[in-house]
């Protein structure tokens, strides 16, 4: 079986994180850059049933700008067998819509049974690259899997609804996007580390995908407003001497909390 999974280098999630007012983008050199945790997990899955199938290749497909090589070697690491890199200069600032083109027109050049994918990324939260990227591939999509069965033939997993949970299936190809539910990924070890310096990292442009660079100046989204995050307030203070009660009470009617 050929998978592929989507990774993603995003800003540290446990660092500030900035917003260029000029541009709009994200400073992603504002805090370490890392390699985002969800896809991390959606690789766990595909090397869990490499492990069990030696006929598996494991591909990585990440999108970004040079430093993104440190965090794609990690995920070699781990067991991926090899990983393409999508870099590109007009690939900056690229919406949804151009991510989800760019990686379809890279996944059909890789080849593959299934793509395998985080729920959505730490850094936009946009939650739709997955369902995109299924639809310009024209296959069958499962996602916000919080579990996955795979086997030759198709992918069944379980996700989370309104008052429940239900089963899905979906025959291969197709394309599955994964919650936090699933394990945690695996360290690489020395070995994996040695070994992740000999497999082949390919860097692609949009030219190599087919993919216009013109076409990042469509209308595909437009920004309209950029503004700075408001400065935390101080919270209201209550001071018990007698009434709290009724000023805890006053406030929160005030503030249409009761």
């Amino acid at each position: 079986m050929r998978i592929v999974v989507l990774v993603k280098e995003v800003p540290d999630t446990y660092a500030d994180r900035t917003l260029d007012l000029e541009t709009g983008l994200a400073d992603r050199d504002a805090s370490d850059r890392v390699p985002d945790e969800i896809g991390e997990r959606a690789l766990e899955v595909a090397l869990r049933y490499a492990d069990e199938h030696p006929d598996t290749e494991v591909t990585v497909l990440t999108m970004g700008a040079e430093p993104a090589g440190a965090s794609i070697r990690r995920m070699l690491a781990m067991g991926a067998a090899k990983a393409v890199h999508v870099v590109d200069d007009d690939l900056l600032g690229a919406d949804l819509g151009l991510t989800a083109e760019v990686l379809a027109r890279a996944i059909e050049r890789i080849g593959f049974d299934l793509v395998l994918a985080g729920d959505q990324s730490t850094d936009g939260s946009g939650g739709v690259v997955p369902s995109m990227v299924a639809e310009l591939l024209g296959v069958p999509q499962a996602t916000n899997l919080g579990s996955v069965e795979l086997d030759e033939a198709r992918t069944t997993g379980v996700r989370a609804i309104d008052g429940g949970v239900e089963r899905v299936s979906a025959e291969l190809p197709a394309v599955v996007s994964i919650t936090e539910q699933l394990p945690d990924p695996r360290f690489a070890n020395f070995k994996g580390i040695m070994a992740a310096k000999k497999k082949p990292i390919e860097q692609v442009s949009l030219g190599d995908l087919g993919v216009d660079a013109e076409a990042r100046d469509a209308s595909r989204s437009i920004m309209i407003a950029i503004a700075a995050r408001p400065p935390r307030q101080a919270g209201t203070k209550i001071v018990d001497e007698g009434d709290a009660g009724s000023k805890l009470a006053a406030f929160l009617a005030e503030n249409r909390l009761v």
